[in-house]
């Protein structure tokens, strides 16, 4: 029974996704496009604006509101400039060659790990000059993260852009890139928003609101950075690497996204470790958010 499955679905058509009738952009007036990617970026960040706002009105807060108005805006620029800082230092060198091309955001082209890097100088900025806890502000605005990532991949999906690997599952893909050929490919792109988007975005938001794991400073933010980089390293399978550094995974057995991982799992279980094993905050404190 199994060996007839297999084979049926061996056989099994795959589907096309130019036939599933999706385009880059929203709408379009004149020569400008709204662009789905740059509308998952604006409304991941105006997300975390919004549920930061009511996370620091909820007892125990680190923060006051103009801390997140400041978070805001400094995250905003760690992401843009960190991802594409990034994507142009671990992924395609080459844009260094003209250095203007690295402003060029429109051509696309990010980098979770330099995106990570920019909002945690963020962070240590807007800490530094209020006096809060970085690891506490870091548990907050963690747990908005996996929005941005959960919209981020939906609109790679959108774009046709940053297909699987050659595939036989059901669901497979032959996307319409060129360099893709007429190849049925794993959908990483919707992997990746389930495990690293949807999955992460609920388990922090329960924790954050039904447990108290607000009060153990880091502990949010660790099993934030277990978990995206576990699920980071475990698409990376699925995920057809940079065409630019196909050979260098061939070589070294493991893709650069995977490479990059590895450090922040372990980050991620020392300061998960760390959390646990000290005494939560008080949570008779006034909170500054009502001050």
């Amino acid at each position: 029974m199994l060996s007839l499955l297999a084979a049926s679905q061996a056989v099994a058509d795959p589907i096309y996704w130019s036939d599933l009738g999706l385009r880059p952009y929203l709408f379009e007036i004149g020569g400008f496009q709204l662009r789905y990617y740059s509308l998952a970026y604006l409304i991941g960040i105006l997300f975390a604006y919004w549920h930061l706002s009511r996370m620091v009105r909820a007892p125990g807060a680190p923060m006051a509101q103009r801390h997140a108005d400041d978070l805001f805006f400094y995250c905003m620029l760690g992401v843009i400039l960190g991802g594409r800082l990034g994507y142009a230092i671990f992924y395609q060198p080459g844009l260094w060659e003209n250095p203007l091309d690295v402003l060029k955001l429109w051509e696309g082209g990010m980098s979770f790990h330099g995106g990570l890097v920019g909002v945690l100088i963020a962070i240590w900025w807007v800490s530094h000059r209020g006096g809060l806890s970085f690891l506490r502000v870091c548990d907050y605005i963690a747990v908005n993260v996996p929005m941005g990532m959960l919209l981020g991949r939906l609109a790679n999906f959108i774009n046709g852009e940053l297909w699987g690997r050659p595939a036989d599952v059901p669901w497979a893909m032959v996307f319409p890139d060129p360099r893709a050929g007429e190849v049925a490919r794993h959908p990483s792109q919707l992997y990746q928003a389930g495990l690293e988007g949807l999955l992460l975005l609920v388990v922090l938001l329960l924790l954050f609101w039904k447990t108290r794991a607000r009060y153990r400073p880091g502990l949010l933010v660790g099993i934030f950075t277990i978990g995206i980089a576990v699920a980071r390293f475990v698409n990376e399978f699925f995920r057809e690497p940079d065409a630019q550094l196909a050979e260098f995974a061939a070589r070294t057995g493991l893709s650069m996204g995977q490479w990059l991982t590895i450090p922040l799992i372990l980050t991620g279980l020392i300061v998960t470790i760390y959390a646990v094993t000290r005494k939560p905050v008080g949570t008779t404190a006034p909170n500054p958010a009502t001050a």
